[in-house]
């Protein structure tokens, strides 16, 4: 495997989620430290319940997160996973740049535990990975498409308070729901931006590429997470290469997701992408949940003809670009 990869070096990874990223063992830990009921004591039970093993719905994948968000619901825990990740994350792949994603709010028990302190134990686990390992890590707070605008006012409040700290930039996730208000984000997003934190919205994943022209349109992000539905339009492929947006592409994800029917259906997705020279990463999405990473996303791409070396070379330096963390 490394023969194939190592082309490439050191690689960057945009769009991996806390829920999904830290591997199953460590989360049976973490459950157990903190004196959490899981529904099972078999650990192989307790695996199967928090990773995707086929092809299953984007609302199922999302239900998954139920268990993984509460276990990680306290600052040793969130401390514990962060370090998880990012240290993983260099020894496994030779990712030397890495951004991860959550919402603290789904940490902290409704309101039971301090956000602060959810947040700074991130941070903390952030920096000692960054201490541990050559790694350069950035954390970005997501709004959630179910929360009333006051809760996203206030994860924006908390992306600001600590732009200094580690978080460089905010996401919009979540299932998704049809009493959302794109428009309710605009001046989260703009009060964000002025406080030099980088968007990213996750749209033309379980939405259409209506949804992806309208995200341009109101948010003007610089990224977008998957965004793989902004084929079925070529005006949205034209917008999003004329503004230089970036599309975070998660092929294991929407795969499994049954968001993309299969594998050989990224060829066009690809072609089309590079054909409208929309730029493009790949990533994992949640690496542990989907029992994937970044090296065999390259690898699986690779093998299979859907894209080439030098594709995967200007993707991995598109990434190194696009990342909200600030360059040295």
């Amino acid at each position: 495997m490394n023969s194939v990869i190592h082309p490439f070096g050191e690689l960057t990874e945009l769009h991996v989620h806390v829920g999904s990223a830290v591997d199953p063992p460590m989360m049976w830990e973490i459950a157990h430290d903190q004196g959490i009921k899981l529904p099972t004591k078999n650990y192989w039970d307790f695996r199967s319940l928090i990773t995707v093993s086929d092809v299953t719905t984007y609302q199922k994948y999302l239900d998954l997160f139920h268990w993984t968000e509460l276990i990680q619901s306290s600052p040793e825990a969130m401390e514990k996973s962060i370090y998880s990740i990012a240290s993983g994350a260099y020894r496994k792949n030779n990712i030397t740049t890495l951004e991860i994603r959550f919402n603290p709010m789904k940490r902290n028990r409704g309101g039971e535990r301090d956000l602060d302190h959810i947040i700074l134990a991130a941070v903390h686990g952030m920096e000692k990975a960054m201490l541990a390992f050559p790694i350069r890590v950035g954390l970005i707070f997501c709004f959630d498409r179910t929360f009333s605008p006051k809760l996203n006012a206030i994860l924006a409040q908390k992306a600001i308070k600590y732009a200094k700290r580690g978080v460089v930039g905010i996401d919009l996730a979540g299932p998704i729901d049809e009493k959302f208000s794109l428009e309710s984000l605009v001046p989260l997003v703009s009060d964000c931006k002025n406080a030099g934190l980088g968007v990213t919205i996750h749209t033309g994943e379980a939405t259409g590429a209506g949804e992806v022209k309208r995200v341009i349109e109101l948010l003007q992000p610089s990224r977008i997470g998957h965004g793989v539905r902004s084929i079925e339009d070529e005006d949205v492929l034209r917008l999003l290469s004329s503004r230089g947006i970036t599309l975070e592409v998660c092929p294991t994800s929407n795969i499994h997701t049954a968001v993309v029917k299969d594998l050989f259906s990224f060829k066009e997705i690809f072609r089309k992408l590079k054909t409208f020279n929309v730029p493009f990463t790949v990533n994992t999405d949640g690496p542990e949940m989907l029992g994937t990473n970044l090296v065999s996303e390259y690898n699986l791409l690779l093998k299979e003809g859907i894209l080439t070396k030098e594709d995967l070379h200007l993707a991995s330096k598109q990434a190194k670009k696009a990342s909200f963390i600030p360059h040295e």
